[in-house]
C-alpha cells in the first residue's frame, strides 16, 4: 500500500515531448486510485525543498512544489524511501504557502 511520504520510482509522461521517462517523485496522497505526486529532479538550480543523500535520495535533489501531477498505481515501479516527519511537513507546509500566493 503506498502512502503519502513516500518517494517512488515512476514513470511520467511529459507534455511537450510526450515521451515517457522513469523518474523519482514524492507521494502527496492518493484518491480512488489516481496517486498525486510531487516531481523531483537532480537540477539544484530548481526551486523547491532540498532532499539529500543523507535522507535517502541516490544524489541530492529537489522536490520541486511546482511540479505536481497524477499518475496511476501501475505507473509506479518501486518504492525507494520515506521521508521524515520533518521533512513531509515541510513538503505540505511548502504546498500551502504557493497555493496561499494564488489569491
Amino acid at each position: 500500500m503506498l502512502k503519502s511520504g513516500q518517494v517512488v520510482l515512476t514513470r511520467v509522461q511529459y507534455t511537450d515531448t510526450f515521451e515517457i521517462k522513469k523518474r523519482p517523485a514524492l507521494i502527496l496522497f492518493e484518491d480512488f486510485d489516481n496517486i498525486v505526486v510531487a516531481g523531483i529532479t537532480s537540477n539544484l538550480k530548481m526551486e523547491g525543498i532540498l532532499l539529500t543523500k543523507k535522507e535517502g535520495a541516490i544524489k541530492d535533489s529537489v522536490i520541486k512544489l511546482n511540479y505536481i501531477f497524477t499518475v496511476s498505481e501501475m505507473m509506479i515501479e518501486k518504492v525507494l524511501f520515506s521521508l521524515s516527519k520533518e521533512k513531509k511537513k515541510m513538503v505540505f507546509d511548502g504546498i500551502v504557502e504557493r497555493l496561499k500566493e494564488l489569491k
